[in-house]
């Protein structure tokens, strides 16, 4: 069973006015992919989250989740024990879903 919210509508971006965004949620905040990737291409100075947040750029444009966390500590400077767990779950769940694709089209 997949766990994902459904869409419940689109919406245009608030930085941008041009791009629409799938909303999840009323809460949410109407960010297109495009803005929030300029919005976290910062440099980051401690090496050991540098070298964390150090992933192909397309894992950023296919997760928000990954997006939301990388500004999270650009915004505080600091991310507790369970992001820091949850952000690397999820690139190994990405690089592992691209292995298991490649694997697939070997097969055909």
């Amino acid at each position: 069973m997949d766990k994902m919210a459904k869409p419940k509508f689109k919406q245009k971006c608030a930085l941008c006015k041009q791009n629409m965004v799938i909303m999840y949620s009323y809460r949410q905040f109407p960010i297109c992919v495009q803005c929030h990737l300029k919005r976290i291409d910062q440099e980051i100075k401690d090496p050991e989250m540098k070298k964390m947040f150090d992933i192909p750029k397309r894992f950023y444009e296919q997760s928000s989740f990954l997006r939301n966390i990388k500004e999270s500590y650009l915004r505080f400077d600091s991310l507790t024990e369970k992001q820091i767990e949850a952000f690397k779950k999820t690139v190994k769940d990405l690089e592992e879903g691209k292995e298991k694709e490649k694997d697939k089209r070997e097969q055909e």
